[in-house]
């Protein structure tokens, strides 16, 4: 017993050394792409501070300077490369501020709001995909498909704006915009109420968007996961259907939606910015807005950079779990 356990160790360690690997390379040519896209792209920092009506060569030239823009791209690229690996993300050419600061006050928020909206679409996602799987054909299960089907045509601003008119402009019940009512002056569990409060409209935007992804996969796996010949199988024998269910079809049928959970994570930590926008939310959006369109470099590199180390280590996670409810693909 000794011996297998420090053997499935050993392949553990292994596995995890082999994706933290795989994850780095990622990170770096992620990394890489961004760092060219993002110069080659047209607009200049320089010109943006300066202003249309300022053209004085000597400034643009001491400003060029001082952000590292003078020197040749592959060099930048290795400099900044250098100076992120110490932590060291740059300061911002709008703000005059240092990037990996202004991210540390931004960042908390997003988190908040796309780990809430990832679990919450994991969960009532999965279970409805899994009770119209069960109950096919049924009433329950024409509204499910319907109801996801139009979600998954929606856009996530436009049904945003229209949560907004619907709960905060006409029924007046929550608020439309921002993370908490500064002017209350809330403290405690009082404070903690307001967020939660305020995050209802931005989070309802998110799960209502993902749902889909995750009805439809539970749904197919569940029926793709009954049909097979084993479970037939298990069926002559009178084996009862619960226990069918739960032993073998809910843990076979379970594992792509971990998989989409991963892929949702990804998509949620990068495209949140725009829900962001719409209710006026202090994450991570406003930033990355104004980033792009005034040409702030630094900032813009450093958000990439935590965006793409934030799906990398999501999806080494989702990959170990995956391992852990599968052992046929185990390490």
């Amino acid at each position: 017993m000794w011996e297998i356990a420090n053997l499935r160790g050993m392949k553990l360690r292994r596995y995890l050394t082999k994706r933290l690997f795989t994850g780095l390379i990622t990170i770096f040519i992620v990394f890489a792409i961004n760092f060219i896209i993002i110069h080659l792209a047209p607009g200049d920092p320089i010109r943006a501070i300066m202003g249309k009506e300022n053209d004085d060569p000597v400034l643009y030239a001491a400003l060029q300077a001082k952000y590292g823009l003078d020197k040749p791209l592959p060099a930048q690229f290795f400099i900044y490369l250098k100076t992120a690996m110490s932590g060291d993300l740059g300061t911002s050419i709008i703000y005059n501020r240092p990037v990996t600061e202004m991210i540390a006050e931004k960042f908390g928020a997003t988190l908040m709001l796309v780990l809430t909206a990832a679990v919450l679409s994991l969960i009532i996602g999965t279970l409805m995909g899994i009770y119209a799987a069960r109950h096919e054909g049924s009433v329950i299960d024409v509204i499910f498909s319907g109801v996801n089907y139009v979600l998954n045509a929606m856009p996530s601003f436009w049904l945003g704006l229209m949560l907004i008119i619907l709960f905060a402009t006409r029924l007046h019940i929550l608020p439309s915009y921002g993370m908490e009512d500064i002017r209350a002056g809330y403290e405690g569990m009082a404070h903690y109420l307001d967020v939660l409060k305020h995050m209802v409209l931005p989070v309802s935007t998110l799960v209502l968007i993902q749902l889909p992804l995750y009805f439809r996969i539970a749904k197919s796996s569940v029926l793709q996961v009954t049909n097979e010949d084993y479970i037939l199988t298990f069926r002559a024998t009178g084996m009862s259907e619960g226990r069918i269910f739960n032993k073998y079809i809910f843990r076979n049928a379970i594992l792509p939606t971990i998989t989409l959970f991963g892929i949702s994570m990804a998509y949620l930590i990068t495209g949140v910015a725009l829900i962001e926008i719409v209710f006026a939310w202090p994450g991570t959006g406003r930033l990355v807005l104004t980033a792009i369109t005034q040409r702030d470099y630094p900032t813009l590199m450093g958000m990439y950079l935590i965006m793409s180390i934030s799906v990398a280590v999501t999806m080494i996670v989702v990959d170990v779990i995956y391992a852990v409810l599968d052992p046929r693909i185990r390490y």
